[in-house]
């Protein structure tokens, strides 16, 4: 048999698909009535997308006790300042971090509690 071979003869592909034709109307519908507008869809993939690199994760986890200027954030990270600042831009954009100005100093701070939370249910799920 092939490379995607399970135990029990069957493979990876017939996995995920159900072995009776049955279709469950009354599921259907609800998932499709609960079902959000695409443009929500898009902006929640974005910002999974976001907060999919490792480094931005690290400048958010950095940022979960207190905001931080660019050049602290760099020394965390142990990167130039020019990357952190290509790093913010995306979460700005994603509204993961907001800013402040200080004279010359560029102060970041996480957006709001949803980032917090966002943060703590990802770590708690990939520690249990």
């Amino acid at each position: 048999m092939g490379g995607n071979d399970i135990s029990n003869g069957s493979t990876m592909d017939d996995q995920d698909l159900c072995s009776v034709r049955c279709i469950h109307a009354d599921r259907i519908a609800a998932a499709r009535a609960g079902g959000l507008p695409a443009e929500e869809y898009e902006a929640m993939a974005a910002l999974f997308k976001t907060m999919g690199d490792p480094n931005r994760l690290r400048i958010l986890r950095a940022l979960h006790d207190g905001e931080m200027c660019v050049c602290d954030l760099a020394a965390v990270l142990e990167c130039s300042e020019s990357a952190v600042s290509h790093q913010l831009r995306q979460l700005r954009q994603t509204a993961l971090v907001a800013n402040r100005r200080q004279g010359q100093v560029l102060y970041y701070r996480l957006n709001d509690d949803h980032v917090h939370t966002l943060i703590h249910v990802a770590l708690e799920h990939v520690r249990e």
